[in-house]
C-alpha cells in the first residue's frame, strides 16, 4: 500500500491531500477570500496566507485519512506552473517534510495534475483520451496517451479562458472571480448578442479578440444608454458564456475527429462552469463518445490531483532531488 501525502499551493488555495494506492482518502482545501476585495489574486497575500494555512491543513488531511507522517511513504508537491511566492511556501514545506522523514519527494506539473484528476475516482477514461483543460491561466487540447505521456494538441496564443470569463465580467462590474457570477446570471438569460470568434487555424485559441468585442459592445450601448448593463445583464452573461463554450468546442470536436479519439475529458477550474459541462456531455450524446467530468471538487485547484500524479510517477521510481525549486512558467 503506497501512501502519498499531495500539497498544492501553485495560487490560492492552500491543499493536502492524502492518497492510498491512488485511491483518496482526504483531499482538505483552505480558501483565501481576501482576494475578492482586489479584484484578483494578490500574490504577496497568497503566499502569506498559504504560510499560515500549509501546516494545519495538512494536519487535518491527516488526521480525516487516520494517518501520521510515519505512514506516508513519499511527498507529492506543485512545482510549477503558478505564482512564484505561493509555490515557494508548499515546496520549501513539501523538501523539509521529505527530508525530515527520509521518503522520496514527487514533483507535480500544476496542469498535468488537473488532468489526472479523473484518476481520482470512477469512472475512469480509457487510453487514448483527449481533455480540454480550462482555468484562469490555461486553456488546453491535450492528447493522453497513458498516466505521463501527454501531448499539447493546441493551446492558447494569447489569454485563457478563464482570464476571458473574469475580464467579461469585470467590464459589467461584477466582482471577483466573475466566472461563477456569470455561470448563474447565464442560466437568467439568452445568448442574443453576437460577440466576435477568433479564426486561429489548427487546434490552437485566442481570447484577445473576443474580449475587446465585448468591451467596445458595452462602450457603445452605455453611451446611448447608461442603464444598459443593468438592463442587460443576464442576456450579456449569457452571450459572454455561450460564445466561449462555443470556441472551445469548436475546436474540441475537430481535434477529436482529427485524432480518431472518442474518449473525451475537460479539466481545470473553467471545467465547473455548468454551461460548458453540459455542452461537453451533449457533444459526446451526438458524436457517441464517452465523456469525463471531474467533480467539482476536483475541477477547481486542490492536493488530490496532485496526490494522483505523484502516485503514479511514485510507482515508475521519478522522484526528485531536494535542491528542486519552484518553476512559475513551468511546461510540458
Amino acid at each position: 500500500m503506497t501512501k502519498i501525502l499531495a500539497i498544492e499551493s501553485s495560487c490560492d488555495e492552500t491543499s493536502a491531500a492524502i492518497i492510498d494506492d491512488g485511491r483518496v482518502l482526504s483531499n482538505l482545501i483552505a480558501n483565501q477570500t481576501i482576494h475578492a476585495e482586489y479584484g484578483g489574486v494578490v500574490p504577496e497575500l497568497a503566499s502569506r496566507a498559504h504560510q499560515e494555512n500549509i501546516v494545519p491543513v495538512t494536519q487535518a488531511a491527516l488526521t480525516r485519512a487516520g494517518l501520521t507522517l510515519q505512514d506516508i511513504d513519499g511527498i507529492a508537491v506543485t512545482t510549477g506552473p503558478g505564482l512564484m511566492g505561493a509555490l515557494l511556501v508548499g515546496v520549501s514545506f513539501a523538501k523539509s517534510l521529505a527530508y525530515s522523514l527520509s521518503i522520496p519527494l514527487i514533483e507535480v506539473h500544476h496542469m498535468q495534475a488537473h488532468i489526472l484528476a479523473h484518476f481520482a475516482e470512477p469512472p475512469f477514461p480509457s487510453f487514448p483520451f483527449i481533455c480540454l483543460t480550462v482555468s484562469g491561466g490555461h486553456t488546453q487540447l491535450v492528447l493522453v496517451r497513458d498516466y505521463l505521456d501527454m501531448e499539447i494538441i493546441g493551446q492558447t496564443l494569447d489569454d485563457a479562458v478563464g482570464e476571458a470569463f473574469d475580464k467579461g465580467g469585470k467590464i459589467l462590474g461584477l466582482g471577483y472571480p466573475a466566472g461563477p457570477q456569470i455561470d448563474k446570471l447565464a442560466a437568467l438569460g439568452s445568448p442574443s448578442i453576437p460577440f466576435a470568434e477568433p479564426r486561429i487555424p489548427g487546434h490552437d485559441f485566442s481570447f484577445s479578440g473576443f474580449k475587446t468585442s465585448v468591451l467596445y459592445h458595452i462602450q457603445r450601448q452605455v453611451a446611448q444608454d447608461p442603464d444598459y448593463i443593468k438592463n442587460n445583464l443576464a442576456n450579456l452573461c449569457a452571450s459572454i458564456q455561450d460564445t466561449l463554450i462555443r470556441i472551445l468546442i469548436k475546436k474540441l470536436n475537430a481535434a477529436a475527429l482529427e485524432y480518431n479519439v472518442t474518449e473525451i475529458a475537460i479539466a481545470g477550474g473553467v471545467a465547473a462552469n455548468s454551461g460548458l459541462r453540459s455542452a461537453i456531455q451533449d457533444l459526446g450524446y451526438k458524436n457517441q463518445w464517452n465523456t469525463y467530468i471531474p467533480r467539482m471538487e476536483y475541477c477547481t485547484d486542490n492536493a488530490a490531483m496532485i496526490g494522483v500524479a505523484g502516485y503514479y510517477k511514485y510507482l515508475k521510481g521519478e522522484f526528485s532531488s531536494l535542491s528542486i525549486t519552484p518553476q512559475p512558467r513551468l511546461v510540458f
